[in-house]
């Protein structure tokens, strides 16, 4: 082993301040008797020499390398020892990391402070994982104990200990809320609820009994704030189906000294400090108490620096105990009766006692001892008589003697905790009872259970007495078992491998229990001991050394060198010395039987109950023996007995459980609190023993509490006393290391050549052993098993260099080759370069030469040029001289031609010019005088007809002959009315006539046709005889003329009706020519007298009315209505009105048509009749031939004659069907209900042929016309019944589908509920505007109330129903989704180059070519949310709930991904952050295409955490940098992710000091600052329902392959 410490090699060595120092190898030399010499220097400078040649020579024990330093686990450490173990908590602990396995073991160090560790998220996190896939954890502790207990159906039991102030208590809390919060019936995914409110009643009362017991049972002491001074074993039951059905508890040796006596800055229990505090003024001043507690004698002997706590509460806490209480089902009544009983204890203690030497006295009148004597119920003359006085009883007599002063005190004082003890012991009852159920049902169903046992660690102090012994010895036992049981599993593990193994020796510690719980042991001699009333410490001290003080004993039981009252026992921590003194009073710890008597003669109902419930507590249980909840069925005893009852520690010394007072005189013996505590505590570990046990060991990292402070002697001590060192000493004793053929060759394949790695992936089990047998030659220093691999304690650091070694040397191999490679590529780069130079040169040389020939040949081609040049120079200047000369010579002759000939032109054009001006001027004289001659004329004779008219306009006569005029003018218009209006009455009598004439035509030819139909089918039957054919040959001849004749003349009667109707238009249109003729006559009067013209107007008006009057009832012959058709002209004449009566009875001003109703549109057409030849037309035939009409716009007056086939279905009167087709409920529930909304085929969602809105929303159409047409006819009730009974069956359909398959059914019955709310919208509009149901002749009488209370009924449960929709199937989605997202997103590998192996497979995946994908990839996530998003689009849902729904599938896959790669070590990698980011770039693209950019926001932390994985993490500026980038991250989640970074083998390691660099920017107590974020697997967001739609009107399409033969009539009739 010497050959291991090579130079840089780094040891540990022992530290006084420390505990451990590291330093490292500087020479390794040969040293005497064939060893070495070693030369050590540590961190300080300090050198270090050791010979291993010299005797007992011991090599320091090796470190760790870094990488795995912070390793989770500390079975997996290569150099397995105290040292490595102490620095990889305290490394861990500095990172924030205050959970670390050992094995079985977790190690929980007190961080002090709150940490975001514990939240609902966190909860869901863990639950449902195997132990080891996340960080260490409790919760990961709890899930296994969960799980196994579900697997196997056997009990477990979680151990928790620890010394004081090492955090059991909060972490058996936590371990219970998290199992609270499984429930496997409820939750398919995770079982993890997210609140606790969430959880059953039994769960929160399981939950209330921590603040109850805290607050009854701990304390504060030195070293915890909220110390439990009693131990507790919580036994949560479950039934087959793994829910919880209830629990119990058991209680161990309650501190009852604490309630007369605290040390200094100690308290008392807390319940006390908070009714002083929390109590009502009123309440508080009725107990007698007061907030300041140095009035009290029991509260104040801690010192004033005893209370409060930092950071507590104590009223706050009174409400939380309240509450607690109120939880498990303690009354408010008798919750101020236990605080009652609270305050006579505060009282007894301030009972003052004078004394002399011998004797003592109260005084009568003692307030404390009135108020006490009067809360408990009892007489204060007695109290006050055996307090300080005591009765021996012999054979013949009762002698009576006094106590002095001290006796009366300790007897005051017993009996208060006497009666707390009673009390405590009556709370466990009480919440045993409740935990039970009713009339103990839980222990009937429960079949399984999960104990969580939170018991006192070892204790020692520099006094210790009787307390620290009990707490000692239960950690002796608690330690034998621990030992055992590891034991047992390594040998179990051993057994099943089939290796070869020696028994493995570890310290058995059952010496030390035999010394204690012996037949002539501890207790037994202390017990002896306090029987005999003369026995006292010293005789007791004297016996046990007489008794213990044996060779046999010498390694257990010691004498103290110095001092007689006390004694030694080495404990397998450490050795404990104990004082005698007290021993014996704590002990028997009794209160006199004239007390008890006392208090059992008490008014005080509550107190008798308390003393009954804690008295019948104390009947004795044998060890192991199943105690019943419940006796009321055979079947509940059996179940019981399934689950093991772990004792009690009776915190009552009594006599007998039945009697409950012992009776002066009896002799049977009262248990002494040593004998309880040795059978309770035999129980529990018979309880231990048939359950499988779980380990968490706390750790209390300072004295100070204060935060994230690390002393490694503390600790160091902890680790020992807790058996974690013991643990790592027997697993070092065998193989302390397995790996599995796969992953062990997977990590050493590098170590044999590559020609048998592919052995290696045909058969890792022979591959494995060759690679052990080649490397290790000692073959005792592994084991080969059945599937794993055991190697020694050192072996995996030893194969680790070797790994080490082979690399650097493949990586020399690799570098050679590499610069090999560069260096050929470097010379072959120069050897071309070379070339090219020669290449370049010889190019240039034969360019110059070239060059120079070309300038030869230049010069002379410039020499020839340059010649040429001047010759042809002279020559054309000689030319152009010549030129420019003849051109002179023309220009001067051409332009003195020119001069001539403008003189002679401008000669001519003056001529012209004065000759035209002469005439011109002659012309406009002989003007100007014929138009003065014409208006002088003209204006004579304008004067005088200015001179006729102004006389006439002065007389008055003319005025009169004006209005003469007029009025002749109305005479005659009134005239002509009337005569139009007797035309009108003739007319309208022959449109009449002609009309009955026409009926009887038109049933002439029916008569006539149905005659000839018989005929023919009469001469279609064979064997006619002739004459009987020739009679009906002229019979049908006759017929023919007769129908010809009536078509002749029915055609004559359209012309008469035709050209009526042409007569009557041109009529009006002069009538309405002469009014606008009247109006203009009107217009034109002068407005000199006003009276007249207004006389005058007012007549005009009133002609105009009539005349109005007259159009309006030209046009109509009874009560139109039109339909809004092209045939018709709806603007023609819209401003003339025409008053039409009502429909039935409606109230005026209550209520009007519904505008989207067939009635309102009915009654708006009252006002909206127009006269056209169209219309007129349109009455003349519409009897003879009826048309189909929309729904908008029913004929319900026009009648329908039956048809000849005899049809009894087929009514006159359409109202009447449709009366009788709502009213059939079953036929409608049939088709609707079954049809329509079961057996309906959802139409595909499809964007590129996307179905269109009538074929989404017809089931929604027809639902809205069915309550319409009941609304209409006044079928209130039954639309409400039809309503129900829709609204039910879509509700269930719908949440009929699972999964997947939920999605389109969903989104579908999703749009078409909106739809008919929309509907339900619109009639909620119309019916505040007074617009309602009716206004149908055959309709029914309604209330309108009914109808309101309907319509806001129906209004509501539809909300409800979209609501509920839209929460079933985006569950079932983000239950599908959730399924998909970690393996696509976290786990899948999708881009190429970048894939990591995680722990194994890499090897034999490139070997065999086979890759384990996982179960969803990232198409699976896009195709889902493909299939949502066409859903949504093709169903034509609004854009808002769109935006909402992928919003909220995209948080989900955006938190769910950060979490679980938050809380994965082996993920944190930057390989693995590349193919995430691949993977969320996918999603962002979808995104994009999708027209939703923002949706990536909510995948912001998970893109934030991959880019800091991807960056530097080498130094505090790149700390601070990646605070810049990763600006989302809280504190904590950067913490996490930088300590679960996964270091590649290349890669160096995150030094600790960067670690601690980190850690230290978490803020305490940060609320804001949280691990995970909020999960969102469970729940739904709330539904933002969009608003309304429009809706105009109602499709009434029916698809064909649904029979519905009602609704389809039905839709018919309305269109």
């Amino acid at each position: 082993m010497a050959d291991i410490y090579t130079k840089g090699t780094r040891v540990w060595f022992p530290d006084k301040e420390q505990g451990w120092i590291s330093a490292e190898v500087q020479s390794h030399q040969k040293g005497t008797k064939d060893g070495l010499k070693i030369s050590f220097v540590d961190e300080r400078g300090k050198e270090t020499v050791i010979d291993t040649g010299v005797d007992n020579a011991e090599l320091p024990p090796l470190r760790n390398p870094p990488l795995l330093e912070t390793a989770d686990d500390l079975a997996t450490l290569s150099h397995l020892n105290e040292p490595s173990v102490l620095h990889t908590i305290r490394l861990r602990y500095a990172q924030h990391s205050i959970y670390t396995y050992s094995g079985i073991v977790l190690i929980a160090v007190n961080p002090f402070q709150r940490v975001a560790l514990y939240g609902p998220e966190v909860i869901q996190a863990y639950s449902g994982r195997r132990r080891g896939d996340l960080e260490p954890h409790l919760f990961a502790i709890a899930e296994d104990a969960y799980g196994r207990m579900k697997q196997d159906g056997k009990g477990q039991t979680i151990i928790v200990s620890g010394e004081s102030g090492a955090g059991k208590t909060e972490s058996a809390k936590l371990i219970m809320r998290f199992l609270a919060s499984v429930n496997s019936a409820e939750s398919t995914d995770g079982r993890a609820r997210a609140k606790i409110e969430d959880t059953s009643e039994v769960e929160q009362q399981i939950l209330a009994t921590n603040p109850i017991l805290e607050a009854f049972g701990n304390a504060k002491t030195t070293r915890n704030d909220n110390s439990s001074r009693f131990g507790k074993y919580i036994q949560i039951l479950f039934d087959g189906k793994t829910q919880i059905v209830g629990a119990r508890i058991r209680t161990y040796l309650l501190e009852r000294s604490r309630l007369v006596y605290q040390p200094e800055v100690e308290r008392n229990y807390h319940i006390f400090y908070q009714l002083c505090a929390g109590a009502p003024v009123k309440e508080r001043k009725d107990l007698g108490l007061d907030v300041d507690i140095t009035k009290f004698h029991y509260m104040r002997q801690g010192g004033p620096h005893s209370t409060p706590i930092p950071g507590v509460d104590d009223a706050d806490d009174f409400r939380l105990t309240q509450q607690a209480l109120s939880t498990v089902g303690i009354g408010i009544d008798k919750q101020w009766a236990v605080f009652r009983l609270l305050a006579a204890l505060l009282h007894i203690g301030n009972i003052v006692i004078t004394g002399a030497r011998n004797d003592s006295n109260i005084a009568d009148q003692e307030a404390s001892l009135l108020l006490s004597t009067r809360f408990l119920g009892i007489s204060p003359v007695e109290f006050k008589k055996w307090t300080i006085k005591k009765q021996i009883t012999t054979r013949s007599e009762k002698i009576v003697t006094g106590l002095n002063l001290a006796q009366a005190s300790v007897v005051r004082d017993s009996v208060a905790k006497f009666l707390y003890a009673c009390l405590f012991e009556w709370l466990v009852v009480i919440v045993n009872e409740s935990l039970a159920g009713e009339n103990g049902e839980a222990a009937s169903k429960a079949e399984m259970f999960i104990g969580v046992l939170d018991i006192y660690g070892f204790e020692f102090f520099k006094k210790n007495s009787f307390e620290q012994f009990c707490i000692n010895y239960a950690n002796e036992k608690l330690q034998q078992e621990f030992n055992a049981h590891v034991f047992k599993l390594e040998q179990a593990e051993y057994a099943s491998e089939q290796i070869k193994w020696k028994f493995i020796d570890f310290s058995d510690n059952q010496p030390c229990i035999d010394v204690i719980e012996g037949k002539l042991g501890v207790l037994s001699l202390l017990d002896e001991e306090s029987r005999l009333p003369a026995g006292t410490d010293a005789s007791f001290l004297q016996k046990l050394h007489s008794q213990l003080d044996k060779p046999q004993y010498k390694d257990v039981y010691k004498k103290p060198r110095f001092g007689t009252s006390a004694f030694t026992i080495a404990h397998y921590a450490v050795d404990v010395t104990y004082e005698a003194e007290g021993f014996l009073e704590k002990n028997r710890d009794t209160v006199p039987d004239e007390h008890l008597n006392l208090l059992a003669s008490t008014k005080n109902s509550f107190l008798k109950e308390v003393l009954d419930a804690a008295l019948a507590s104390s009947r004795p249980t044998e060890p192991g023996s199943p105690v019943n909840f419940s006796d009321s069925s055979s079947q509940g005893s059996r179940r019981s007995s399934m689950i093991p009852d772990p004792g009690r520690s009776s915190l009552v010394s009594s006599s007998s459980a039945n009697s409950g007072v012992k009776k002066v005189g009896a002799t049977a013996r009262k248990p002494t609190l040593g004998s309880i505590f040795k059978g309770s505590l035999a129980s529990l570990m018979e309880t231990l023993g048939v359950t499988d046990v779980h380990y968490i060991r706390c750790i209390k990292p300072n004295e100070l509490k204060k935060a994230w402070e690390f002393a490694p002697q503390q600790v160091l001590g902890q680790l020992r006393a807790c058996g974690v060192l013991e643990t790592i000493r027997i697993s070092c004793a065998g193989y302390p290391n397995r790996w599995t053929f796969e992953e062990f060759a997977e990590r050493y394949y590098m170590l044999l050549n590559s020609d048998s790695w592919q052995q290696g992936a045909q058969n890792p089990k022979a591959f494995s052993n060759t690679i052990l047998m080649n490397i290790i030659k000692d073959e005792d220093k592994f084991q080969i098993g059945l599937t794993k691999i055991f190697l020694r304690a050192g072996m995996l650091a030893y194969l680790e260099s070797k790994r080490l070694d082979r690399l650097n040397a493949l990586a020399t191999v690799i570098q050679k080759n590499f610069k090999r490679t560069m260096q050929r590529r470097k010379y072959l780069r120069m050897r071309e370069s070379s070339i090219r130079i020669q290449t370049w040169w010889r190019g240039h040389l034969a360019r110059k030469m070239l060059s120079d020939m070309k300038k030869e040949a230049t010069v002379s081609r410039l020499q020839r040029a340059a010649r040429m040049f001047i010759q042809r120079s002279r020559f054309l200047a000689v030319h152009n001289a010549t030129m420019k000369l003849q051109a002179v010579i023309r220009g001067i002759q051409t332009r003195k031609k020119f001069r001539n000939q403008r003189q002679y032109n401008g000669a001519v054009r003056l001529q012209s010019l004065l000759r035209g001006v002469l005439l011109r001027r002659k012309h406009r004289l002989d003007v100007k005088k014929v138009v003065l001659i014409q208006s002088c004329i003209r204006r004579r004779l304008a004067r005088k007809e200015l001179k006729a008219l102004k006389q006439e306009a002065r007389s008055v006569s003319k005025f009169k002959e004006i209005s003469y005029r007029l009025e002749n003018k109305v005479v005659e218009l009134t005239q002509a009315l009337q005569a139009r209006n007797a035309e009108k009455k003739e007319l309208l009598g022959k449109v009449t006539e002609l009309e009955q004439q026409l009926r009887n035509w038109v049933t002439k030819y029916e008569d006539s046709d149905a005659k000839n139909k018989q005929l023919r089918t009469e001469m279609q039957t064979a064997f006619v005889p002739l004459t009987r054919f020739e009679e009906l040959v002229a019979s049908k001849t006759e017929l023919d003329a007769k129908i010809e004749a009536s078509a002749k003349k029915a055609q004559e009667q359209d012309d008469a009706i035709a050209a009526l109707t042409a007569d009557m238009d041109k009529k009006t249109k002069e009538l309405e020519a002469k009014a606008k003729v009247t109006n203009g006559a009107a217009a034109v009067t002068s407005k000199e007298d006003a009276s007249v013209i207004a006389t005058l107007k007012s007549e005009i008006s009133g002609l105009r009315e009539q005349l109005n009057r007259s159009n309006a009832l030209n046009s109509l012959t009874g009560r139109v209505y039109q339909p809004n058709s092209p045939t018709f002209a709806p603007n023609l004449k819209s401003h003339e009105k025409a008053a039409v009566p009502h429909v039935g009875p409606v109230p005026v001003g209550k209520r009007h048509q519904r505008r989207h109703s067939t009635a309102g549109v009915l009654a708006g057409r009252d006002e909206m009749e127009q006269d056209s030849d169209d219309e007129l037309m349109y009455n003349a035939k519409r009897s003879r031939d009826p048309r189909a009409v929309s729904m908008a716009f029913p004929q319900e007056n026009i009648p329908r004659f039956r048809p000849t086939n005899g049809l009894a279905d087929i009514y006159d009167d359409p109202a009447e069907e449709k009366i009788r087709l709502l009213e059939d409920g079953e036929a409608l529930d049939e088709e609707i209900l079954q049809v329509l909304i079961k057996g309906l085929r959802t139409p595909p969602p499809n964007l590129t042929n996307q179905p269109s809105m009538k074929e989404v929303l017809f089931p929604a159409n027809l639902i809205s016309l069915v309550t319409n047409e009941m609304w209409k006819y006044g079928l209130i009730a039954e639309s409400e019944r039809f309503l129900a009974n829709v609204m039910q069956t879509i509700q269930s359909h719908v949440m009929s589908f699972t999964g997947e398959d939920a999605i389109i059914p969903g989104i579908f019955w999703l749009s078409n509920v909106h739809e008919i709310l929309s509907f339900i919208c619109l009639a909620e509009s119309d019916m505040l505007q007074g617009i309602g149901p009716g206004g149908d002749p055959a309709g029914r009488e309604f209330d309108w109330s009914d109808y309101e209370r309907l319509v806001s009924i129906v209004k509501h449960d539809l909300d409800s129903l979209e609501y509920n929709i839209y929460h079933t199937w985006m569950l079932e989605t983000k239950k599908k989704l959730a399924k998909m997202v970690i393996p696509a997103l976290i786990e899948s590998q999708s881009l190429p180059g970048f894939t990591t192996s995680d722990g194994g497979g890499r090897l034999f995946n490139r070997l065999l070519n086979s890759n384990t994908q996982p179960a969803f990839s990232m198409d699976d996530v896009l195709n889902l949310l493909n299939k949502v998003w066409r859903s949504l689009k093709s169903y034509y849902m609004e854009e808002s709930v769109v935006q909402q729904v992928v919003t909220e599938l995209l948080k989900l896959v955006g938190v769910t991904s950060f979490n679980d790669l938050l809380m994965r070590r082996n993920f944190c990698s930057w390989k693995r952050a590349m193919q995430i980011q691949y993977n969320i770039t996918r999603i962002e693209e979808w995104c994009k295409s999708h027209g939703m950019p923002e949706g990536t926001l909510q995948l912001e932390h998970l893109m934030q955490a991959t880019k800091l994985l991807q960056l530097k993490k080498a130094t505090a500026a790149d700390i601070e940098i990646i605070y810049d980038v990763c600006w989302m991250l809280s504190p904590s989640q950067i913490q996490r992710m930088c300590t679960n970074y996964f270091v590649a083998d290349y890669e160096n390691p995150i030094s600790p000091e960067i670690l601690r660099v980190v850690a230290s920017r978490v803020v305490p107590n940060d609320r804001n600052d949280h691990l995970l974020l909020p999960p969102e697997s469970e729940d739904v967001g709330p539904y933002e329902s969009p608003l309304p739609r429009e809706v105009s009107g109602l499709e009434t399409y029916v698809p064909a392959y649904l029979n519905m033969s009602h609704i389809r009539r039905l839709a018919m009739l309305v269109a």
